[in-house]
């Protein structure tokens, strides 16, 4: 099981999260999916046992 997870902040500053207990490297391929889609939020990785603030 992995240990990092996928957020992602609206337009508004409001954080989601999208997908957790990924590994690092499937974490960061779909943060770049979500991106690449053209959708105006951000997406980033972090750690699961980090904070969920800002990338």
């Amino acid at each position: 099981m992995g240990d990092h997870r996928v957020m992602r902040q609206d337009d508004n500053g409001n954080r989601f999260l999208v997908a957790a207990g990924l590994d690092r490297a499937e974490a960061e391929r779909l943060a770049a999916e979500f991106e690449a889609r053209g959708h105006k939020q951000l997406y980033w990785v972090e750690a699961e046992d980090g904070p969920a603030g800002h990338p």
